[in-house]
């Protein structure tokens, strides 16, 4: 019996979806980070960001266990919930998982926190941290991950506790007593103490009448300047126009003077050492005009990752929150071969400059420089933004210029003497100018002085004495308080930038031309806090407390012990105060003005952006006006109003017509009143280097300011 075979063919099977392999995940901070770093990892990595921090102490309570060894309370920061759910999410997926938040205290906190939150093993060699963005450094780090360092973890929790006690305690005092609303903390407190301080002394200053000689010689047709120096070779000062009159009277004007000294010395100025955060922040200030927040968000942008075209993303300097001048071997070697390829041998220094950390410096970091000296800033402009090339143009050039070799001078000290009167000229010309090819403060001129040989004889042309007066001390700038605060010990890096920012935000200074003015909320604030917290302000103490942090951090102490010497004193403080300070009426000072809406007296009211104008029957009339000062020039535009002095949203003083919206005339520099002798159109003063000048707008005329 024949079978007969099937001509079907068999099914085919069909294949299983292959499984998805996992990916390693690695969470930073930022997603601008997140971006640069998953670009180096390629396709097996997956890169997010926890945004910043996602747990903290509670708002609404002190979230401190002051009786079990002061246990903090860590709650999940409202709104990022979403942030969260999306990192288990990963996690759960994940072949493994990496934390590479930043190298610091504050980084480790971040990571620890994450790490909690995921239930990762504490333990587990998870932590990966890198001190710039460049491909080679990143995927260095992830070959050698670790734990999460505890020292650093509690030497951000102690700070973070630390200042919540402190806010918390004297916060609700200055409620009550004060105002709703106002804070207290422990290094905004030392840096509005400076300020005040600082103010004290210029309402305390007498100034002293002093007076100088600035004169004019001539040898053959050559003339030089020289100053009155003193008598008989020692030097003498002029304290009134008799003391002038008498040195004046001792010349024979038309009579030869003779050339009685020379000296010829060389001098060599050597470059700065690479940034630390402070002095950037303090040269961008003085250099840039950056304010001192301006400059973290460029430099932290530049530390993350800019996309340079072909080249991808890649952070363009290296971590910006350092107190090291420390540079490492291949930076500098490449820094070498940049200077000997560019400048030649002779500006490449072979003994770089070694900056002297200032006491209780970390040095956990290298200084803030560029990832490659050879991306110089003029090939990286067309990637940057103005804010972002200036910055890294200055990190830069200095960096450069710390590899070179120093500026040599020629100088010249000649002393012209006649009746035992005696006058100096100085001068001096460049040599070689090492560093300052790159790096210069614009100071670097030549002053060249004629041929001078002892003995000769050369002939006064004019002498021009003048009245000067001692002037007090300056108001500190965001440079010069950021240095105060360093060379006093307070803070660290990452602490300066939000400092000057809460003091601000809170009322307690305001900036009048580029300079802290304190404010009278600010006064009283620290008026409570000296008389009740003596050791709050106290630069010393603020110090010690630094630098047990780092101890800290060194793994030398015991946070739960630093706090405790800090607290059980300082407790007793805040008891008394509550008994002892007196409440403070600030009583709204009448206006002058009435309301237009409904009548009543308008009083001045103090807002955080300064004072303003409101209704006295507040809430129920909401009525509010800005403070304008009237110049009491005359509108040039309309000719019916007149110049009042305003403020943009930007806190920036311009000028408008007080009939405005009728008349909108508006001018950022002061119309002083008078019109232009050429074109007829209105005068102007406006601010230049070393004071004012009255000019034309259309820029035909201009004349001098009388002092």
């Amino acid at each position: 019996m024949m079978v007969e075979k099937s001509t079907s063919k068999p099914k085919a099977r069909k294949a299983k979806p292959r499984a998805k392999a996992k990916k390693k995940l690695v969470i930073v901070e930022s997603p601008s980070k997140a971006k640069t770093i998953e670009k180096y990892l390629g396709r097996t990595y997956k890169v997010v960001a926890s945004i910043g921090h996602i747990r903290d102490l509670p708002k609404s309570r002190m979230g401190v266990d002051i009786e079990n060894n002061y246990e903090p309370d860590y709650i999940s920061i409202r709104g990022k919930g979403d942030v969260i759910k999306e990192l288990r999410k990963d996690a759960k997926n994940a072949k493994e998982i990496y934390l590479a938040s930043d190298p610091d205290r504050e980084g480790e906190a971040i990571a620890w926190h994450v790490s909690n939150i995921l239930k990762l093993d504490a333990n587990g060699k998870n932590r990966v941290t890198f001190n710039e963005i460049t491909k080679d450094t990143v995927k260095e780090a992830f070959k050698e991950p670790r734990s999460i360092n505890m020292d650093l973890v509690d030497a951000q929790q102690a700070r973070r506790i630390l200042d919540r006690l402190v806010g918390y305690s004297i916060s609700p005092i200055l409620w009550k007593k004060v105002k709703k609303g106002l804070s207290a903390g422990r290094v905004q407190s030392v840096a509005l103490n400076l300020i005040i301080k600082r103010e004290k002394e210029i309402q305390a200053f007498e100034p002293q009448e002093y007076w100088t000689i600035d004169s004019e010689f001539k040898k053959g047709r050559s003339k030089f300047a020289a100053a009155f120096y003193g008598v008989a070779g020692k030097k003498q000062d002029l304290s009134d126009n008799e003391a002038v009159q008498k040195i004046l009277g001792q010349l024979d004007r038309k009579g030869d003077f003779e050339i009685t000294k020379v000296v010829k010395k060389e001098r060599r100025r050597s470059p700065q050492p690479p940034f630390t955060t402070s002095t950037m922040q303090q040269d961008a200030n003085r250099k840039l005009n950056f304010r001192t927040r301006k400059t973290m968000m460029a430099a932290q942008q530049l530390y993350e990752g800019i996309n340079i075209g072909k080249g991808g993303a890649v952070g363009l300097i290296t971590y910006m929150r350092t107190d090291s001048t420390r540079i490492s071997s291949i930076a500098k070697h490449e820094a070498s071969q940049f200077l000997h390829e560019k400048y030649g041998a002779e500006y490449a220094a072979t003994k770089p400059v070694k900056g002297k950390l200032p006491e209780g410096a970390q040095d956990a970091h290298e200084a803030i420089r560029p990832t490659s000296v050879f991306r110089t800033p003029a090939e990286m402009k067309q990637y940057l933004t103005n804010d972002q090339y200036k910055l890294y143009n200055l990190v830069w050039s200095r960096f450069v210029a710390s590899q070179m070799t120093p500026q040599v001078v020629d100088t010249m000290t000649v002393t012209i003497t006649q009746n035992d009167v005696d006058f100096r000229a100085n001068g001096s010309k460049i040599k070689f100018p090492g560093f300052t090819k790159i790096y210069s403060s614009g100071k670097e001129k030549d002053n060249v002085l004629p041929d001078l040989q002892e003995g000769e004889m050369v002939q006064l042309v004019k002498t021009d004495p003048s009245q000067h007066f001692t002037q007090p001390p300056a108001r500190y700038s965001e440079a010069n308080l950021i240095k105060a605060l360093e060379e006093n010990g307070v803070g660290r890096p990452s602490t300066y930038a939000p400092t000057l920012d809460t003091i601000q935000r809170r009322y307690y200074v305001k900036l009048t031309a580029r300079r802290f003015e304190p404010t009278e909320l600010g006064e009283i604030v620290n008026t409570i806090i000296e008389d009740q917290f003596p050791d709050i302000v106290n630069v010393k103490f603020t110090a010690k407390v630094e630098d047990e942090l780092d101890e800290i951090e060194n793994g030398k102490q015991n946070w739960v012990k630093v706090v405790d010497e800090f607290y059980k004193p300082f407790s007793k403080e805040v008891d008394q105060a509550e008994k002892d300070v007196e409440k403070i009426e600030m009583k709204d000072e009448l206006a002058g003005i009435d309301c237009e809406i409904c009548g009543a007296p308008m009083v001045v009211k103090m807002g955080r952006y300064g004072k303003f104008y409101a209704c006295s029957r507040f809430p129920d009339c909401r009525n509010t006006k800005a403070i304008v000062k009237d110049t009491g020039i005359t509108c040039p535009k309309c000719h019916e109003g007149t110049v009042v002095e305003r403020k943009s949203k930007k806190n920036r003083v311009f000028y408008g017509c007080s009939r405005f919206p009728d008349c909108d005339f508006v001018s950022w520099d002061k119309p002083i009143g008078r019109n232009c002798p050429k074109d007829g159109h209105f005068l102007v003063e406006k601010k230049v280097k070393g004071g004012k000048q009255i000019v034309c707008p259309n820029g035909d005329y201009e004349e001098a300011v009388q002092k």
